[in-house]
């Protein structure tokens, strides 16, 4: 497993929260947060997450004018990942962070990667080195899953 702390972020437009008024971005508070839609994203292959809380919970989210929502906070995954081990101890291993909605259907709930592969992703320098491991990279895609309740 790898278990990545990252600021995951999220961009969504709702046109009913649209407005005019003296300031182009309103900034709320969590008390305020937590009354406006987020969407209910989950890591499929996540075997713990925890959003960092101390001493306040580190979330954050703007409303633009045009009814934009920007949605981050600071996250730890520890992510299932499958390993290979074909030429111990020089193999590679990829480790994958599958996510999506939990409960809606992709005619509700549509993610798509606001960037390019090297800009939606990124990673710090001094965080990209591990004990005897290299991170050599990250790619993104795009998967449609099937559950049983649609």
């Amino acid at each position: 497993s790898i278990t990545p702390a990252s600021f995951f972020r999220q961009r969504w437009k709702d046109e009913r929260l649209k407005f005019k008024g003296p300031m182009n971005i309103l900034r709320l508070n969590n008390l305020m947060a937590s009354k406006i839609w987020t969407p209910d994203t989950f890591f499929h292959n996540g075997k713990k997450s925890v959003a960092h809380n101390m001493t306040m919970p580190n979330k954050l989210l703007r409303i633009q004018d045009d009814g934009t929502l920007l949605y981050t906070m600071r996250l730890t995954v520890q992510a299932e990942c499958p390993m290979h081990l074909e030429d111990f101890p020089m193999d590679a291993h990829s480790c994958p962070l599958k996510f999506g909605s939990y409960a809606y259907t992709t005619s509700e709930v549509t993610y798509i990667w606001t960037y390019n592969a090297s800009d939606s992703v990124q990673v710090a320098p001094d965080g990209s080195r591990l004990n005897q491991y290299d991170l050599l990279g990250q790619t993104i895609g795009k998967e449609t899953v099937k559950s049983s309740t649609g």
